[in-house]
């Protein structure tokens, strides 16, 4: 083949290379397909918030509480022994019944002590509790006289061998020809205690916490066979020494009169059978 062909030959097959070429640059340089973007991380909600803690408060203190804090106090004092540590009686709340009326007396009771007596010749009962002062009492003069308190009002805790909240069996009315035993002498108390700058509200200052039960014909109501109930309700506080309970006695051979310091919010007589409320009186 002459030169002149081979040449024209080698220019055709370029040429044919080329077109057969192109479309592949084509693919080649023209624009990629992009991979799909990563999915997002999930979105992780934060956990919700813890409820808040809600703390109770300790249960109200009853008639058995004050009974066993009482006796721990009085074997503490005739042992001489000093009391160590915050006094767990101080700031809590109370509710003590004390059962009263089991044996309605013919007298009015002695202050500090809820009764019940015959009124209008027969007519009718009268539910009573006068406080009784006091601000003299050894037990507490000294807190008196250093104007920690400036009044002192006295409710006795009777029958302080007694824990249940009901008269105690086999107690009933004596008849006019029997005598009457001669009750233990109190050797439990609480002591409403007032300071100096406190609030008058409250104070009894000798007046008599009374309701008058009335009955049909002229007859008072039956007394409830398990009587009626004092319910004395607040919160203890302390002397002067943070303890809630103080004791004193005459002698090692007698038993201490014991009376713990409180604040009183409620008074109330109440039905021994039922529990219902006969009458309340409230400070605020």
């Amino acid at each position: 083949m002459p030169p002149a062909d081979v040449n024209s030959a080698r220019r055709r097959r370029a040429r044919l290379g080329a077109v057969v070429l192109t479309p592949f640059l084509l693919l080649a340089c023209g624009p990629q397909e992009t991979a799909p973007p990563p999915a997002p991380p999930p979105k992780i909600e934060p956990p919700p918030p813890e409820p808040p803690k809600i703390i109770a408060p300790p249960p109200s203190l009853g008639r058995a509480d004050l009974l066993a804090a009482a006796a721990a106090a009085a074997s503490a004092y005739a042992a001489g022994a000093a009391a160590e540590g915050a006094d767990p009686l101080a700031g809590r709340s109370f509710t003590i019944r004390t059962p009263f009326g089991c044996a309605p007396d013919r007298a009015k009771p002695s202050p500090g002590l809820a009764g019940r007596t015959l009124r209008a010749k027969g007519h009718a009962a009268e539910l009573s509790l006068t406080p009784a002062d006091w601000t003299q009492s050894p037990l507490v003069a000294a807190a008196v006289e250093a104007k920690v308190w400036d009044a002192v009002e006295g409710y006795w805790i009777d029958r302080p061998w007694l824990s249940s909240e009901a008269c105690p069996p086999g107690a009933a009315p004596a008849g006019d020809d029997e005598e009457i035993p001669v009750p233990s002498p109190q050797t439990l108390g609480l002591a409403a205690v007032f300071e100096p700058e406190g609030s008058r509200f409250g104070r009894r200052n000798g007046r008599a916490y009374a309701f008058t039960l009335r009955g049909e014909d002229k007859t008072p109501p039956e007394p409830p066979a398990k009587g009626y109930r004092l319910v004395l309700e607040g919160r203890f506080t302390a002397f002067p020494d943070g303890r809630s309970i103080h004791c004193r006695a005459e002698s090692p051979d007698q038993r201490p009169l014991c009376v713990a310091a409180a604040q009183l919010d409620r008074v109330a007589f109440e039905d021994g059978d039922t529990g219902a409320v006969i009458s309340e009186w409230r400070k605020d």
